[in-house]
């Protein structure tokens, strides 16, 4: 890079501010699954952890899963949320094939875990990262794209295992305060190194127990005012 065109982009780093906001999805280390009996267990044989409740058959009534609810609880203490002493589930449009019951079970105005905070140590200072909410919802099957990269932009068809559909979640959101990758990394690494410890997942990335999607505008330096997002996922 010539010394010109390094001036340039210093210049525009020093006007500018990314600003970015993580959902954070956890999946729970529980037994069964959120709303049925199901067990639960990675790479077992694929459609072989299903019944008519998370294969949503006509008739069936999901029953929520109790210690799905206690882990959701102890997720919103560890990050200081205000507790709902009453919380309710919706359904979500969700017009997709890995969702048989073409929407979500999931939570939106009254949360399980309201406002919290996680303070974030990064070198000689201390980042507060809001939380706006933390709430349980049920995990979508896997697809898989069947063709030479996994995409399903080359694939010659895609299957579905529903061994996945209605594990419990909890979706973590936060505030846009994080303002630098290296900010987002760390706060990654504490939530994740929280998780393992109050012992409500394990938190395998490479297994899809712990995904992050980032909703990052930028804006200049010194004002206040949101940008148009872009939500990058997983």
């Amino acid at each position: 890079m010539s010394l010109q065109a390094q001036e340039i982009v210093e210049d525009k780093l020093a006007r500018w501010e990314p600003v970015i906001g993580l959902e954070i999805h956890v999946q729970l280390s529980t037994n069964t699954k959120m709303f049925c009996r199901c067990p639960l267990q990675f790479g077992a044989e694929p459609n072989t952890l299903v019944c008519p409740v998370c294969l949503a058959h006509p008739g069936v009534l999901p029953v929520p899963n109790e210690r799905a609810v206690e882990y959701a609880l102890r997720i919103g203490l560890a990050l200081g949320c205000e507790i709902s002493p009453r919380t309710i589930f919706h359904r979500k449009n969700y017009f997709y094939p890995d969702n048989p019951k073409a929407y979500q079970i999931s939570q939106y105005d009254n949360p399980i875990c309201g406002p919290g905070v996680l303070e974030v140590p990064v070198g000689e200072e201390t980042v507060r990262v809001g939380i706006t909410r933390a709430h349980m919802e049920e995990d979508a099957a896997k697809l898989i794209h069947q063709g030479t990269s996994g995409r399903i932009a080359d694939s010659t068809h895609s299957e579905v295992d529903f061994n996945r559909a209605g594990t419990p979640l909890v979706e973590i959101v936060t505030e846009p305060d994080i303002h630098d990758a290296a900010h987002a990394k760390a706060f990654l690494q504490l939530l994740r190194t929280t998780l393992l410890a109050i012992g409500v997942s394990d938190c395998n990335m490479e297994e899809g127990s712990l995904r992050c999607d980032a909703n990052i505008s930028i804006r200049e330096r010194g004002t206040s005012e949101l940008g148009v997002k872009t939500e990058l996922k997983n």
